[in-house]
């Protein structure tokens, strides 16, 4: 049995709590809210996983030290707009050696970081990895089979992470390319954004497909030239997390997408969705890194320009489709 301690009461960090207990582990979790922290002792219930009853085994609690102290594993699952203010809060109770795994998605805009990079940064003492993959709360909460990917800087890391959450309906790969399995995890919310806005536009599968098509050579080829690995892109975390993103209604960047599409303006979209929209805030550090890096990223750019200058997305779909003729593959040479 691990001690573990859930940072974040969203709908995956509850999931997750929900897993680790019926995995036998002893778990805790913290809200910055005290009064999510009452709803949940209340009624063991999370709003946004309807249907699904949490056990009196799990200890809810707004003290960030008391889910800290003692514990054998920590996962941070707070929205990555926060991550670097909840690291800091941590600072005091994070001892050295201390095993925390993010689970959150998402890149720092104003320094271009991953979200491990940032708990690193902030908690040096700490043993940060990773654990990510196609696995929407609402289904995982719920016990349908789900496969992720545990990313860490040793292997020991990594299969102890596997062997904490992996269960008959979870199963957990593990993988020493933590860079590579963050990036395909926040860059494809931004990817999401687009096949959601033309699913708005009414347009069929054939575009989702080019979507997820060109989506996943967009983000391996700036993740290869970052340092990531490129079958990690062919994975779990790349193309797998891409998939379900782009397909499922479960998917927040995919249901902001079609608003979009369907007139909406982002702000607007993000209040109806009324969760965090992780692809709006990974968009404009994902343009940032194509220009660092010198990746052309043609879907990421129009998504920006949709978003952030008011440009009708339908006329972003013309651009897309318009382009300059090129090879689908400049790796692949005629003999």
């Amino acid at each position: 049995m691990a001690k573990t301690g859930i940072i974040g009461a969203g709908s995956w960090g509850i999931a997750l709590s929900l897993l680790l207990s019926k995995n036998g582990h002893e778990v805790s979790v913290w809200s910055a809210l005290p009064e999510e922290i009452r709803e949940l002792e209340e009624t063991h219930t999370y709003h946004s996983l309807p249907g699904v009853q949490l056990p009196d085994t799990i200890n809810f609690t707004a003290d960030l030290e008391e889910v800290m102290k003692d514990k054998d594993l920590l996962v941070t699952a707070v929205p990555s707009v926060y991550v670097r203010e909840t690291a800091r809060k941590m600072k005091p109770w994070c001892r050295y050696g201390q095993m925390v795994v993010n689970v959150a998605k998402g890149i720092e805009e104003s320094t271009l970081k991953t979200l491990s990079q940032i708990l690193e940064e902030e908690l040096p003492m700490a043993n940060v990895a990773v654990l990510s993959g196609p696995s929407h709360a609402e289904e995982v909460s719920r016990g349908l089979p789900t496969t992720c990917v545990a990313g860490a800087h040793d292997q020991k890391t990594a299969e102890y992470i596997q062997n904490v959450f992996m269960s008959e309906v979870f199963r957990v790969y593990t993988s020493p390319d933590i860079l590579g399995i963050e990036l395909g995890g926040s860059l494809k919310n931004v990817i999401a954004l687009a096949a959601g806005i033309a699913d708005g536009l009414g347009y069929g599968d054939n575009t989702k497909a080019a979507l997820i098509t060109r989506g996943i050579a967009e983000i391996t080829r700036l993740g290869v030239a970052m340092g990531g690995k490129v079958e990690t892109f062919a994975g779990l975390s790349g193309i797998g997390d891409l998939i379900v993103t782009c397909a499922s209604m479960h998917s927040r960047n995919r249901r902001a997408g079609i608003l979009i599409g369907q007139g909406y303006t982002m702000e607007e979209a993000m209040k109806e969705v009324k969760m965090v929209v992780e692809g709006v805030y990974s968009a404009k550090a994902a343009l940032k890194l194509a220009k660092k890096y010198h990746i052309p990223m043609p879907i990421i750019e129009q998504v920006n320009e949709v978003l952030f200058d008011n440009k009708p997305a339908s006329e972003a779909v013309k651009d897309l489709m318009l382009r300059d003729k090129t090879m689908e593959n400049t790796r692949l040479l005629w003999q």
